[in-house]
């Protein structure tokens, strides 16, 4: 019946329509509302404190929500808009990858910062493995988006699997950082944690904020796997208010957590140049412990 019906009639009801429902146009304009003030935001601080690449990432997430959302409007005014229904799960679908990559952007600045010591892997490694993994997250999701913008039901269903695959990914990436966060923090504080108390208060509101942005990307991607899973138009998709909570309003908390404590604010440290010199110090304390074992290898 989708591929004849083009608007609502009554041989073409809205519960015969993929979601089931007319979109809700009041939540679906605050969230259009609150991505767009985020993306403007987002590009506004990103040119004064010079944050290119976790502006382009950031501002690209948010924006992406802002237009998937302008789909949903339109499936306001026709449930039936094929238009309306590619733009929205193509965008809301990628997006949050492109928050995650800016979260991912930071973490070897923090490690380098909070201390490279207590870290299981060098600080430059989180940016290669969870970038790459985000980017490959990405690509799996925008193929499997294209593929399920088809007209035929075949390729919908293969491209809502490819999609999945990328979302499993994303998840796996995700839950990997997690560890390695926990992990991390865990080392500082068995290790004499008291260089957390010297902190300052914008720095601990930046840390934290941050980390439960990422958790909110990370409990809309878990919820995306039983979602799209069950196939197009099964039960849980058809329930607009978990998605509104689960994924528009978890995806809306880690906008605003990412814009309210942004790093070019809270942790200046991230800058190019301060970065590349607590880097290059990195390296030099590196090779300093590499001599003195050596060292002391020879002398035995």
């Amino acid at each position: 019946m989708s591929q004849r019906c083009t608007e609502v009639t009554p041989q073409c009801p809205v519960e015969a329509t993929t979601y089931g429902y007319r979109p809700v146009l009041s939540g679906n304009i605050v969230f259009i509302v609150v991505f767009g003030l985020c993306t403007i935001a987002q590009t506004y601080l990103g040119l004064r404190h010079k944050l290119r690449a976790f502006t382009f990432a950031v501002s690209l997430g948010c924006l992406g929500e802002t237009i998937g959302y302008g789909g949903r409007v339109m499936m306001n005014d026709n449930p039936w808009s094929g238009t309306g229904f590619k733009i929205q799960i193509v965008c809301i679908i990628l997006a949050p990858s492109f928050l995650a990559a800016g979260f991912y952007l930071t973490l070897k600045h923090l490690i380098l910062y909070i201390g490279p010591e207590h870290s299981r892997l060098k600080p430059k490694l989180y940016t290669w493995i969870f970038i790459c993994a985000d980017a490959l997250s990405i690509i799996t999701q925008a193929v499997g988006g294209g593929i399920a913008s088809a007209e035929t039901r075949e390729l919908v269903d293969v491209g809502n699997g490819i999609i999945i695959a990328g979302i499993v990914i994303q998840v796996v990436t995700q839950f990997i950082c997690i560890c390695l966060g926990v992990d991390f923090a865990l080392r500082v504080k068995r290790r004499g944690g008291d260089g957390i108390k010297t902190w300052s208060a914008g720095f601990k509101f930046y840390v934290f904020s941050s980390c439960f942005a990422f958790l909110t990307i990370f409990i809309r991607c878990v919820y995306r796997i039983p979602e799209m899973s069950g196939g197009w138009g099964n039960e849980l998709m058809r329930k607009e208010t978990e998605f509104l909570i689960l994924d528009g309003m978890m995806i809306a908390i880690a906008c605003i957590l990412l814009t309210v404590a942004h790093p070019g604010i809270f942790f200046p440290n991230i800058s190019s140049r301060r970065s590349k010199a607590m880097e290059k110090q990195q390296q030099q304390n590196d090779q300093e412990s590499s001599n003195d074992s050596d060292g002391k290898e020879q002398s035995v």
